[in-house]
């Protein structure tokens, strides 16, 4: 998957924002004002830093030299991907709904409501 790839995904997904707060070079994906992926717009292959469960964060890393602990992010939840096309597209994507999903899950109610969600 690539770099444009990851951003139309992150982007497709229902109420995601993308932000740059970081500057130009790092697009941040947020949904309800937090985070779930902040892609790397600068240099190739590029990278991307998603959320993921406490539990999967070392089997990912063990699984795919590309996954490595979250560049600037808490290492517990965050895994930074590199987009050197080493990770199935499936996996990739799978990765990056998961990492949407742990941020809509912790939303409040009233948020998740106006993203169709009823719990």
């Amino acid at each position: 998957m690539t770099r444009d790839d990851v951003l139309e995904v992150c982007g497709g997904l229902v109420g995601a924002v993308e932000d740059y707060p970081f500057g130009d070079g790092v697009a941040v994906y947020k949904v309800g004002g937090r985070m779930f992926a902040l892609v790397s717009l600068d240099g190739d292959p590029g990278s991307v830093n998603l959320k993921c469960d406490p539990d999967l964060v070392l089997e990912l890393r063990a699984r795919y030299p590309a996954v490595r602990p979250g560049y600037h992010q808490d290492k517990r939840h965050w895994n930074t991907v590199e987009l050197d096309g080493s990770i199935p597209e499936s996996e990739l994507r799978e990765m990056i709904e998961q990492s949407y999903e742990l941020v809509v899950s912790r939303l409040p109610l009233a948020d998740r409501a106006r993203l169709g969600r009823r719990r």
